[in-house]
């Protein structure tokens, strides 16, 4: 995963309308419930099925920290996956999303401008049109270069050149991400 797909997993589970469940022996039904077998449950997490057993009756209620985290990770990724849908839908079709980083910004303009790349901070409502590009590459398993693309020009044509009204000939790069949140 890169930093784009970081910050979009990151605003999808913002949307959540409700809590997943909090202990393991729930979050571990809830697995079950999605992926159907202990031996499947047992994969996902990296742990036998005779654990996934143990953790499922309660008989064992504290696993190791780094089995306890990918308990969550996957709980987290399976939950609500209608309400996720839904919000993406409707940041695609009439929302937009909202992109807010810090990175270095450099420029291919016309003679006599500078094109030094230097660090921004922006905060910048994208239009519905880069929001749909943009989960669309995602599921279908573009790599971070991609989405960073997708991303520059959205902020490149908003931002930048204003909608079309200023710098015309202006191309923007979008390197060394400091950090990037998105909103929807």
């Amino acid at each position: 995963m890169g930093d784009i797909d970081d910050a979009l997993e990151r605003a999808d589970r913002e949307v959540f309308t409700r809590e997943p469940p909090k202990s393991l022996k729930a979050r571990i039904n809830f697995l079950m419930s999605r992926l159907k077998t202990t031996r499947a449950v047992a994969q996902e997490l990296g742990v036998s099925q005779r654990s996934v057993e143990r953790y499922r009756t309660g008989e064992r209620k504290t696993p190791p920290k780094a089995i306890a985290d990918r308990i969550d990770e996957a709980v987290r990724a399976r939950w609500q996956p209608k309400v996720r849908d839904r919000r993406r839908r409707q940041a695609a079709t009439t929302g937009g999303i909202t992109v807010e980083t810090r990175a270095r910004f450099g420029y291919t303009a016309p003679v006599g401008t500078t094109d030094d790349g230097r660090m921004r901070r922006l905060t910048v409502h994208l239009p519905p049109a880069y929001a749909g590009r943009l989960f669309d590459a995602r599921q279908q398993g573009a790599p971070d270069p991609e989405l960073r693309a997708i991303v520059a020009e959205g902020l490149q044509e908003t931002y930048f050149k204003d909608g079309g009204t200023r710098a015309e000939q202006l191309e923007v790069e979008f390197t060394d991400i400091d950090y990037i949140d998105v909103s929807f």
